[in-house]
């Protein structure tokens, strides 16, 4: 564990390891840097691994202040310089995902590679249970959900759960334990701005959809469980045909959280995916950016 004060803000993280290729990884909502700990250790032997708590999250400062997306890029660019890293490749889950997508684009001579775990801003599908979060008066029932009691309930309910066979008790317990980290009012702050800034009563309403072409200058892998209750698997299609060259791995009976349900089959799959790859390398010629510019032009063209 370690930490560090950005623009006058503790952020707390993990880091493990000392390979010279960088791993970044972002948890998701109302989650933390503990998400990644069973496999850090798995990576450490190979790579520098670095887990954030991102603001607002875990150990890190829940201050009043910008949760919007391209905060939250900016800020694991900001740690990763810090820190003395100058590239990295970036595994983003749920919310994590839209934030690695939101970095490749914006830092992109930051990113060497893409891996988007069952990630967000795909598509407006997402479970009721955070589209009720954006509802004013949310923040009156939060510290009820929020109790610490519930931790012990998601427990309980996940393990009844998983003895019934029902493969939605692991993401019902996490999803429990997620709101029993709201217990103290700078985080239950911090959470309804983050997810009023990405989610409203109809669904996700920040998309990357129409940007996703651009992901294709970037090594880009997708990992998706096919029983996810919270963003359907319709999503990992979406983003495997708008990434041209992408690869697409689907894990069976597994819900929102593979690097929990699935570790070593996740590690494993992360590793062979850097270890097949090549970085993304942005030192743009002339050509390589009147390209870029006639995509872009066409697509706008096409949206209108």
């Amino acid at each position: 564990m370690g930490e560090v004060i950005l623009h006058g803000h503790r952020v707390s993280y993990r880091t493990a390891g000392e390979g010279r290729q960088v791993i970044l990884l972002i948890h998701g909502i109302t989650g933390d840097s503990r998400q990644w700990n069973q496999i850090i250790p798995q990576l450490a032997d190979r790579y520098t691994v670095l887990a954030p708590d991102l603001l607002g999250h875990g150990q890190s400062a829940k201050p009043r202040g910008d949760y919007s997306l391209g905060a939250y890029a900016a800020s694991v660019r900001d740690l990763l310089i810090v820190l003395g890293h100058r590239r990295a490749s970036v595994v983003g889950h749920s919310l994590g995902g839209g934030i690695a997508m939101q970095f490749s684009y914006e830092y992109p001579v930051f990113c060497e590679r893409l891996v988007l775990v069952d990630s967000g801003g795909l598509g407006p599908e997402v479970h009721p249970l955070l589209r009720a979060a954006t509802l004013p008066g949310a923040e009156l029932v939060l510290p009820l959900i929020a109790h610490p009691r519930m931790h012990v309930v998601g427990e309980a309910i996940g393990q009844a759960l998983g003895r019934l066979g029902l493969e939605l008790g692991h993401d019902l317990a996490e999803m429990i334990r997620g709101y029993a980290s709201l217990s103290d009012a700078e985080a239950r702050r911090a959470f309804l701005h983050t997810v009023r800034a990405v989610i409203d009563l109809a669904g996700q309403r920040v998309s990357a959809t129409d940007r996703l072409y651009l992901a294709q200058m970037i090594p880009t892998l997708i990992v998706w469980g096919r029983r996810d209750p919270l963003i359907p698997i319709e999503h990992a299609a979406v983003a495997h045909r708008g990434i041209p060259g992408s690869r697409l791995e689907i894990f069976d009976d597994t819900g929102h959280f593979p690097q929990l349900e699935q570790p070593v089959q996740f590690a494993r799959a992360l590793i062979d995916f850097i270890e097949s790859t090549d970085p993304a390398e942005f030192e743009f010629s002339d050509q390589d950016l009147n390209t870029l510019r006639e995509r872009m032009l066409k697509r706008g063209r096409k949206s209108r």
